[in-house]
C-alpha cells in the first residue's frame, strides 16, 4: 500500500474508531444509571445496537479497500470471519480471535434487537453485555493499532 492511500485509510479507520469510542461512553454512561425499567433498557440496547454498527461500518471499509465484496449471504457474520483472515500480499488480520469472538456476540444481540418487534429484551442479558463493551473497545483499539502498524509503508 502506498503512503497516499494508507493515509486515507488510516484517517478513514481512526474517524470511525472515534465513533465507536463516543458510543461507548453513551454505554458507560447509561451503564452507571441503569435501572430495569422498559425506557432504560430500551436505550441501553439501542447504545448496544449502535456499537456494532459502528463497528461494521469500519469493518466494510477495510473491505472497500481491500477485497471489495463479501457474499451477501451470511453477510454480517462473513463480514467479522474475514477481518480475522491474514490475506498474504493484500492487508493483515484485523482481528484477534478472542475480539472477533466478542463482537460476534455484540452482532448476534444487534440482529435481536432489530428484528424481535415485539419481544421483551432481558435487562440482565443487556446490562452484562454493556459490562463487557469496554474491554471489547480495549481489545478492539489494540487490534486497530496492530492493524495500521503492520499496513503503515516503511
Amino acid at each position: 500500500m502506498d503512503e497516499a492511500a494508507f493515509a486515507v485509510l488510516d484517517a478513514e479507520l481512526r474517524a470511525r474508531h472515534r465513533d465507536i469510542q463516543r458510543i461507548g461512553d453513551r454505554i458507560e454512561e447509561r451503564r452507571g444509571s441503569f435501572v430495569s425499567g422498559a425506557e432504560a433498557v430500551d436505550s441501553l440496547g439501542y447504545q448496544l445496537h449502535n456499537l456494532y454498527g459502528a463497528v461494521e461500518q469500519l469493518f466494510e471499509e477495510v473491505a472497500r479497500s481491500f477485497e471489495n465484496r463479501i457474499e451477501a449471504a451470511g453477510y454480517h457474520v462473513n463480514l467479522i470471519r474475514r477481518m480475522q483472515l491474514d490475506i498474504p500480499g493484500i492487508r493483515p488480520a484485523l482481528l484477534s480471535e478472542r475480539t472477533a469472538s466478542d463482537l460476534d456476540e455484540l452482532r448476534r444481540f444487534r440482529h435481536r434487537f432489530r428484528h424481535a418487534y415485539a419481544a421483551e429484551l432481558d435487562s440482565e442479558k443487556i446490562a452484562a453485555l454493556a459490562g463487557k463493551t469496554r474491554q471489547i473497545r480495549e481489545d478492539f483499539a489494540r487490534d486497530l493499532e496492530r492493524f495500521l502498524a503492520r499496513l503503515r509503508p516503511q
